[in-house]
């Protein structure tokens, strides 16, 4: 059912945002660090844990995977809207939260093809 999807993600969102809060206040930065970015890896991991525990009915992973792909364009909606050139302005800070997690993504991805590897041949 859909509606698992949505209050999924919609709890994925919030403590998602909630962490991206609490980083920009630790960090001292007036802003929501990598809140959106948090509540993806979030959704990744809670509908993965979710299936791996058979806690998930077929038509609620129905439901969970729409708004999963739903979610890309929306992040990309959000960061669209995002101030570039004030972030850049405003120091080394801005361009390293942009620049470390994207260089964390890339080199997390032969980790993730493998684990996939070893599900797929278990």
């Amino acid at each position: 059912m859909t509606i698992y999807g949505v209050a999924i993600l919609a709890g994925c969102y919030i403590t998602g945002l909630l962490v991206g809060e609490s980083l920009g206040s630790l960090l001292n930065i007036n802003a929501n660090v990598g809140g959106v970015g948090f509540a993806m890896f979030f959704l990744m991991f809670a509908s993965d844990w979710m299936n791996k525990k058979g806690m998930i009915k077929p038509d609620a992973e129905a439901g969970i995977r729409f708004w999963s792909t739903m979610y890309v364009p929306v992040i990309v909606a959000m960061a669209a809207i995002q101030n570039v050139k004030l972030a850049v302005n405003s120091g080394w800070l801005a361009i390293l939260a942009g620049i470390v997690p994207t260089a964390i993504a890339f080199l997390l991805i032969p980790v993730l093809s493998k684990m996939m590897k070893e599900k797929v041949n278990a």
